[in-house]
């Protein structure tokens, strides 16, 4: 197949779960398909990625688009428009006329839109058959965001991006030919919007590979774990949650419980919960060797949407999990099988000291979560996506003796 794949953002480097989804996503169906990546970026123009792109994607396109990064002045001049900020910051016109002039080539057999940030660079018209791969429902994240979010000011301001996202949404998934969801849970939730036959599921992968090492690798005493970006709102307000309300009562019973916030970019509220037994990371080379350490990685998102990468990794590590509802949502697990599930501080708080005190209990979940996550080695996740793309292909083709109707959307 030839496929055109437009990202918005820098895929490089690989430290987000959108990232790392999309990196091994492209990385797997490069190697069988003609596929062209364009990648593009606000900001100042980045020689080095434009070169490492190309490297890692012969034939990809990088666009500096010079649009401003995220800033208030920015969301500001943006606030009146009907179209949700989070999908206008990523909306460029020289974005805009590649994707129109690429797709009018006539070259591509299908194309990815990556995600909605990307989406209103597109045509309103598509007369090449363009599947929307969303990594979330988006308006669900923002509702979320807006229920849990304790500054007034940015409880507003949430409030009304869920609104614009509820409605952008609903047109986009309609838009498109087809949708991508990471999840059942998600899938259920696009066929409000459209109808369910429109959506498929791709779920989540994990690199195996990289991860089995941890496997066998015993914990080093009772450090307990989260790890995730530390510049994405829902993994801020998971920390604090857990730092603050579940916290001290796991220090109680396991004195020598130590907690390790473990990802990139930690704002002020984050690195304001270090103390002696709270350690916050930053940036980390490789994330393998802190699994190796940890003896439970704990995930307590209140908000967020799609499925969390992260969970799948510390399962291959071997690691006993304690999630959210919210945080497992769309996983294929199962409680006290190969993960435990709380909600509320209390609940969690007793299952993570339940782990660190019965280390037969943890290599029981460890060995089970591994065995789980072995399921979702990124080579079959990539090729059941493959076959999706060439279905929409094959569909279009069959709609080629005739003028294919135009989807219209927001």
């Amino acid at each position: 197949m030839r496929i055109l794949w437009v990202k918005a953002g820098k895929l490089l480097p690989v430290d987000s779960g959108g990232k790392i989804r999309s990196y091994n996503l492209l990385r797997q169906i490069h190697r069988r398909h003609d596929l062209t990546l364009l990648s593009y970026y606000g900001g100042k123009r980045d020689a080095v990625y434009d070169r490492d792109i190309g490297g890692r994607f012969p034939g990809a396109r990088s666009i500096c688009t010079g649009v401003p990064d995220e800033s208030g002045l920015h969301y500001v001049q943006h606030v009146w428009s009907r179209v949700p900020y989070a999908v206008v910051k990523f909306s460029a016109p020289r974005v805009r006329h590649a994707v129109r002039e690429s797709l009018a080539s006539g070259r591509f057999d299908v194309c990815v839109c990556d995600f909605l940030s990307a989406s209103l660079n597109f045509p309103r018209v598509l007369r090449t058959p363009t599947v929307l791969f969303q990594h979330n429902v988006e308006s669900i994240l923002w509702n979320r965001q807006a229920r849990h979010e304790p500054n007034l000011l940015k409880r507003l301001a949430f409030a009304l991006e869920a609104w614009k996202m509820r409605r952008y949404e609903r047109h986009a998934v309609q838009r498109f030919d087809h949708v991508m969801a990471v999840s059942d849970a998600d899938r259920d939730a696009f066929a409000q919007m459209t109808d369910r036959d429109r959506i498929s599921v791709v779920p989540t992968g994990v690199d195996v590979a990289q991860y089995r090492p941890a496997a066998s690798s015993p914990a080093r005493g009772p450090l307990v774990m989260f790890l995730g970006s530390m510049d994405w709102e829902a993994n801020v307000d998971a920390v604090e949650f857990f730092a603050r309300e579940a916290w001290p009562a796991i220090k109680a019973a396991v004195p020598q419980a130590r907690f390790r916030i473990v990802g990139r970019n930690p704002g002020a509220r984050v690195r304001a919960l270090a103390s002696e037994s709270i350690e916050v990371t930053g940036t980390v080379p490789s994330v393998v060797e802190h699994l190796q350490e940890a003896a439970a990685v704990v995930v307590p998102l209140r908000i967020g949407g799609g499925t969390r990468l992260k969970i799948f990794e510390a399962m291959a590590a071997g690691r006993a999990v304690v999630s959210t509802s919210v945080g497992a949502e769309g996983l294929d697990v199962v409680h006290d099988r190969d993960i435990v599930l709380a909600d509320g501080a209390v609940p969690f708080a007793r299952a993570v000291v339940d782990l660190l005190s019965d280390s037969a209990a943890r290599e029981r979940l460890g060995c089970a979560a591994a065995a789980s996550a072995a399921r979702y080695d990124w080579p079959e996740v990539a090729m059941r996506f493959e076959q999706i793309l060439e279905r929409v292909a094959a569909v279009s083709r069959l709609e080629s003796a005739y003028v294919r109707p135009a989807r219209v959307g927001a």
